[in-house]
């Protein structure tokens, strides 16, 4: 398998993923930026849509979107309980977490990443993100995880994004139990290597 990442994007959900999978895989830088990779190949011949991630599987299958990726890679290994049996209640709820992430707050971030987003907007922005995450702070009272006690493919790509908040806001500083959510999953193991991985932590 190969998974085509770009430092500190979305793409590090799946990293994670693969991390705390234990499968094997080579990573692929793709910028984002210069839509190349190392080689000088034209990341669109892969990718037209231009995005991360994408997992090509080792018959040249190619899957794109992340909530679709970190599903995949979790029922390689289903031993790992990154997500639950597919047909089971549990499952459709990491869908739900998943679609959240996808809709409510990964996508509301692009207008702040973005030099042509007018100041006005962005405040918009930022105040309709801190209600989804004020109400999702309430959520994850009394949890380890969004599912509950175990790590699922929900947190990594929450996390990934979560991330995000300190570079363009809004300030997440006074959701607790978000910061403590947070600081659990920032000391696993497998996101740190993914992290350091990407340049994103440094020793």
């Amino acid at each position: 398998m190969k998974l085509y990442y770009s430092p500190g994007a979305c793409s590090l959900s799946p990293h994670i993923v693969l991390e705390e999978s234990g499968l094997q895989a080579e990573r692929v830088l793709a910028s984002t930026k210069t839509h190349r990779l190392e080689d000088g190949t034209d990341y669109y011949t892969l990718n037209p849509l231009g995005y991360v991630p994408l997992l090509e599987l080792d018959d040249g299958t190619r899957l794109r979107e992340g909530p679709a990726i970190v599903q995949y890679l979790a029922d390689q290994v289903p031993d790992k309980k990154l997500a639950p049996p597919n047909g089971t209640l549990e499952r459709y709820q990491l869908q739900s977490w998943l679609t959240f992430i996808g809709t409510e707050l990964h996508k509301q971030f692009s207008p702040l990443f973005a030099d042509t987003t007018p100041d006005e907007y962005k405040t918009i922005v930022k105040d309709k993100l801190k209600s989804r995450y004020t109400w999702l702070d309430g959520e994850l009272a009394g949890k380890q995880f969004l599912m509950g006690e175990s790590f699922t493919v929900a947190d990594a790509y929450l996390f990934t994004v979560t991330n995000w908040a300190k570079r363009t806001g809004p300030d997440l500083t006074s959701l607790e139990n978000l910061q403590s959510w947070h600081a659990r999953v920032a000391a696993r193991p497998a996101v740190r290597a993914a992290m350091k991985a990407e340049g994103l932590l440094k020793d």
